[in-house]
């Protein structure tokens, strides 16, 4: 196994499987999450009802979704789809510095070491990801922090919010944060954009004919991710300021 972690090839594939473990979270949080846009489309936004039991009648669809995240399976299955996650950003930060000093540092800049046909992602990947690290904790503030974490560490109720769209209306209403959401999703994906087919050349599927094709998936894969969390934050500003 150390083996493995000390070539290239082992380090890559390591970055790949945790990479789609990132993807899958990705697809599974944005599917949810979209539900709020549905709710809109449907009339049923904000509709929660009195009681705290799950799948209660009445509910919109995006709190039937957050039900849904608390069912036993998917509460073991997430917090997997997590830890994959944070491996991969992890992971990412340890290889970028061992990469940067290995290329001798600052002193780098001095000769080109980069090939020109490399694409801007592929040059600022561990920009790319420092940013979505941030993007991720700044979340976790508004979210995470107010509606799973007081729950799980079972502090005062008082700080413990129910409500998923109250929730997505005072993160969204104010229009800075919507712009700052806006800006990491285009960070998303960029990062998304070039992992996705990396990830898939990294265990073999380079040749010409398929790389063409999962570079056009993976376009159509970072596009469906970030327009639907996109959507939804602009649909939660418009409910919180206009409706």
């Amino acid at each position: 196994m150390a083996t493995i972690f000390k070539s290239s090839i082992g380090k890559k594939l390591f970055q790949s499987i945790t990479g789609a473990f990132l993807i899958v979270f990705l697809l599974l949080h944005s599917t949810i999450n979209f539900f709020s846009v549905l709710d809109s489309i449907f009339g049923t936004y904000g509709n929660v009802a009195a009681d705290a039991d799950l799948f209660s009648k009445g509910d919109g669809i995006f709190k039937l979704g957050c039900d849904f995240m608390s069912t036993p399976f998917i509460s073991i299955i997430v917090p997997v789809l997590a830890l994959g996650f944070a491996l991969h950003i992890c992971y990412g930060i340890w290889l970028s510095i061992g990469n940067f000093i290995a290329r001798g540092g600052v002193r780098r800049y001095a000769v080109p070491s980069k090939a020109k046909t490399d694409s801007w992602s592929a040059k600022n990947m561990f920009v790319l990801g420092l940013l979505i690290l941030l993007g991720i904790a700044i979340h976790l503030t508004h979210f995470w922090a107010k509606m799973q974490l007081p729950e799980l560490i079972h502090i005062n109720e008082a700080n413990y919010e129910d409500n998923p769209y109250v929730l997505l209306n005072a993160t969204f209403g104010p229009w800075w944060n919507l712009v700052l959401y806006l800006a990491f999703f285009t960070v998303l994906w960029f990062h998304l954009n070039h992992g996705f087919w990396s990830m898939f050349q990294t265990v073999g599927w380079n040749n010409m004919i398929w790389l063409k094709r999962l570079k056009f998936i993976g376009i159509i894969v970072s596009t469906l991710i970030c327009v639907m969390f996109a959507s939804v934050a602009i649909n939660a500003f418009i409910q919180a300021n206009f409706v």
